[in-house]
């Protein structure tokens, strides 16, 4: 299989992207109504030694992806084992962005056409960015970056016109408890995320190239979340907290002039660029590891059987809006062993195998 080689670049911001995803639409630590913003603060907190494992990870195994190190740490069958959880975490992941997309769409958008239309467009564009291979996504997600956050600046500039301060106020009035609970939410939903990375990197330049793409990831994606909260919270108020997608709701509420209105299409293009991204990560990871668990050659030939199993499972998912978003509520417990238990054991066996090839290459010279 050919190496496909990221530059570092390319590699922030498509990370930037992919922990954009469904986020800007979804929101984060709704839990903690007019406090999200300081739960999102804890979540980044929480966020930091969750990235610095899955680059140590990435770092003490050079040229090589999670399921490569899973091989090398654990054996043959007990690696594979494990790479099967993994593939099944990249490939569920996919399919609720999937499903998250096209709800947005038929709520807002296109509400009598279909959603299995809508799944199958996003699907299928995904689909054929994969099969070109990672490089070509990322790419195109470099090109494109630059305008998302053009749209983004310019869209929370002319939201301070219907934005009140005093929407933020009383700090921690139902104190700590829902800070937390939402602190938890943002930490899994949308920064852990990143775990999938693990299964996606191995042609750094360099071996410290790991560390600053998570964490310049984190920063960037981090600032621009929070201040997304911080104009949902001063435009909705308590609002935010309860409607389906707070960030389209606070954009549509714009009003200057009767001039300036009606410009929560740039939310859906931000949206759409976010999660397709997202998509299509989660899309290569599951192939990937396919066809490196079962060791079946190139992953291309996989893309769009399992990118179509992955529509498929999406459409079928959910009841409906609501289900989802109750899912959201206890998604954080089901992906917390994905994005921290098994990192944690990983990295304990990684560390330790290092440390014993190291020993043994002294001795045999």
């Amino acid at each position: 299989m050919k190496k496909e080689i990221i530059s570092d670049p390319e590699s922030i911001i498509t990370m930037i992207t992919f922990i954009f995803g469904s986020t800007l639409i979804l929101g984060s630590a709704g839990d903690a109504k007019q406090d999200a913003w300081i739960s999102v603060l804890i979540a980044v907190a929480m966020a930091v030694p969750a990235l610095f494992i899955y680059a140590r990870l990435l770092f003490l195994y050079p040229g090589q992806d999670l399921f490569d190190i899973l091989k090398r740490v654990f054996g043959n069958i007990t690696g594979k084992i494990i790479g099967l959880l993994f593939i099944w975490y990249a490939f569920h992941l996919g399919a609720m962005v999937v499903r998250n997309f096209s709800e947005f769409m038929a709520i807002v958008a296109i509400p009598e056409t279909p959603p299995m239309v809508v799944i199958l467009l996003m699907g299928m564009v995904c689909i054929f960015a994969i099969k070109d291979g990672i490089e070509l996504l990322t790419r195109i997600t470099t090109f494109l970056f630059p305008l998302v956050l053009l749209l983004i600046l310019i869209v929370v500039i002319l939201s301070l016109t219907e934005a009140n301060p005093e929407n933020l106020k009383p700090v921690l009035y139902d104190g700590w408890k829902p800070v937390f609970k939402g602190a938890f939410s943002a930490f899994s939903f949308p920064f852990a995320e990143t775990v999938i990375f693990t299964m996606v990197f191995s042609g750094f330049k360099n071996r410290i190239s790991v560390y600053k793409t998570y964490y310049y990831a984190l920063l960037i994606s981090a600032v621009v979340i929070l201040i997304i909260s911080i104009r949902n919270i001063m435009v909705l108020g308590q609002v935010g907290s309860i409607v389906y997608f707070p960030s389209y709701v606070a954009v549509s509420v714009i009003n200057i002039g009767q001039f300036i209105q009606r410009i929560e299409v740039t939310v859906a293009m931000v949206f759409l660029l976010g999660g397709f991204v997202k998509i299509s990560v989660c899309l290569y990871a599951a192939c990937k590891g396919i066809a490196k668990v079962f060791t079946l050659g190139d992953y291309r030939q996989f893309v769009a059987p399992i990118g179509l199993f992955m529509l498929i499972f999406a459409d079928n998912i959910y009841e409906s809006t609501m289900e989802m978003l109750e899912w959201i509520k206890y998604y954080p417990y089901y992906a917390i062993p994905f994005q921290i238990i098994l990192p944690v054991i990983i990295l304990i066996g990684a560390e330790i195998k290092v440390r014993q090839e190291t020993i043994q290459g002294t001795g045999d010279r």
